[in-house]
């Protein structure tokens, strides 16, 4: 997935653990040329300041400054940058300060290679498309289409596993109308979808977002209103 990734990108890599940074560097340089690293968000800051890295991949627990206020300090002033933050702790606050934050990825230790992987691709697309994984539904809506998670007056809401699919197919298609049957093939996969099946679904997901978000157009499809 990412053998052709642009190797002019400069990654700014935020570890404080000697170990796991040489190991994240060492996966990194298959892929780019130009890494950055720091023991500490001291460190890091500096580097940002003097080198204006493309993606920074932080671990949150770290001395002197921890990895989220060292995010909100470059968030204040670049919207750009793109940022995936790794942790040891899978918690409510963190996820939604993450969303708040823009961050492109959030990573729970032990970090998968593929999970990795994905971050680094999605990071590299949202360059060159300027584009966010954090879509803005409404005022208190958003969608984390890499994360999966949706988060209403900043709570995150429970979705299921075809609810999470229908809505990310209708964000990713936001400015039409989503045939029943790119539905049935994205959301539904190998199974068939029946009529009852879709008005159920949607059904759920009308008693989680507001109702007027999600538009059917009679023998066509599905719009959601962004």
């Amino acid at each position: 997935m990412l053998k052709n990734i642009n190797k002019n990108i400069k990654i700014l890599y935020v570890e404080d653990d000697e170990i796991a940074r040489e190991n994240g560097i060492e996966y990194l340089e298959n892929f780019f040329e130009t890494i950055y690293e720091a023991s500490d968000a001291i460190i890091a800051l500096q580097l940002y300041e003097k080198y204006k890295p493309d993606i920074i991949i932080t671990d949150i627990q770290m001395p002197k400054l921890n990895g989220l206020e060292f995010v909100k300090r470059i968030r204040q002033k670049d919207k750009k940058t793109q940022i995936i933050v790794i942790t040891a702790f899978c918690d409510k606050e963190y996820l939604l300060k993450a969303i708040e934050l823009q961050l492109v990825k959030y990573l729970v230790k032990p970090v998968k290679e593929k999970e990795f992987e994905e971050a680094l691709f999605l990071c590299v697309n949202s360059l060159k498309d300027d584009i966010s994984n954090i879509v803005q539904i409404d005022d208190e809506i958003y969608f984390d289409t890499f994360n999966k998670n949706l988060v209403i007056n900043n709570e995150i809401v429970k979705l299921r596993i075809k609810e999470i699919l229908f809505l990310e197919l209708l964000i990713k298609n936001k400015n039409r109308y989503v045939t029943y049957e790119e539905i049935e093939n994205y959301v539904w996969a190998d199974s068939v979808m029946t009529k009852d099946a879709l008005k159920t679904l949607v059904k759920n997901i009308k008693t989680k977002i507001p109702k007027d978000l999600i538009l059917n157009l009679t023998n066509s499809g599905y719009k959601i209103n962004v």
